[in-house]
């Protein structure tokens, strides 16, 4: 099986590392790069809920997302949103975070609280949405292991862990986790969000140019699930003690 240009298997994941805590003041802190991709996600509390919440009879916590690309992360240079104005494929990515990750949050059990993950590309090659999933669960989860309100039972917040991957398709060949390079020539691009259980959060696909065969549908997100697997491996190593799960079954 042919190796693409950067050494890879075609269903191979690029090298993950992962720093935490970084640099921060936010309680849930991590630099996550994969390949030359990299992004800070950073958690934070607010002991507040959106006014909308507050109507419930019984207020329940909130997490949400925002995702914004440096100025310097790519070429040419990104300007910069001003005036609380945000793009709309910024807009879309920071829904799409958000969604994944409230998926694996029990909001009554976080309590009357916003959690608030921020997601900034400083190097983005491809994956940025999705590797922002991946880092951003990361944070949460010591974020809500910081909230001395919980007494230790931040467990309970956690139904299940998420993360996500791309995947595609290059001269007929399914590959995962596409690079810049690799996505902006794919035939078909898809970004896939999965708990750690393997159930799907979210599918987005297109095809470019293309069609594809409900085979080759299947086939992409069977690589997709395998990868996933291997980025739910990489949370649990990395968040040790904090894991907030029992083991999968």
């Amino acid at each position: 099986m042919p190796v693409r240009y950067d050494g890879r298997q075609p269903q191979e994941l690029r090298p993950v590392t992962v720093e935490r805590p970084f640099r921060s003041a936010a309680p849930g802190s991590v630099l996550i790069a994969a390949g030359g991709t990299s992004i800070l996600c950073t958690a934070s509390v607010d002991e507040e809920i959106p006014p909308w919440k507050k109507n419930e009879e019984t207020p329940t916590g909130w997490v949400t997302a925002e995702y914004s690309m440096l100025p310097g992360s790519t070429a040419p240079r990104k300007r910069r949103d001003r005036s609380g104005k945000v793009d709309g494929r910024s807009t879309e990515i920071q829904r799409l975070i958000g969604r994944s990750l409230r998926s694996v949050v029990d909001m009554a059990a976080l309590g009357p609280r916003t959690i608030t993950v921020d997601c900034d590309v400083l190097e983005a090659d491809g994956g940025t949405r999705t590797l922002s999933i991946t880092g951003g669960f990361i944070a949460l989860v010591d974020a809500v292991h910081s909230l001395e309100s919980l007494n230790g039972q931040a467990r309970q917040v956690f139904t299940d862990s998420v993360a996500a991957i791309s995947v595609g398709m290059l001269d007929r060949q399914i590959l995962l986790d596409l690079n810049y390079y690799e996505d902006s020539r794919a035939e078909v691009d898809m970004n896939v969000v999965m708990t750690g259980r393997g159930h799907f959060v979210e599918v987005q696909g297109t095809a470019e140019g293309q069609t594809f065969t409900r085979q080759e549908l299947d086939a992409q997100l069977a690589a997709a699930e395998a990868g996933i697997a291997g980025l739910t491996s990489i949370q649990k190593d990395i968040l040790g003690e904090n894991w907030p799960l029992d083991s999968f079954g």
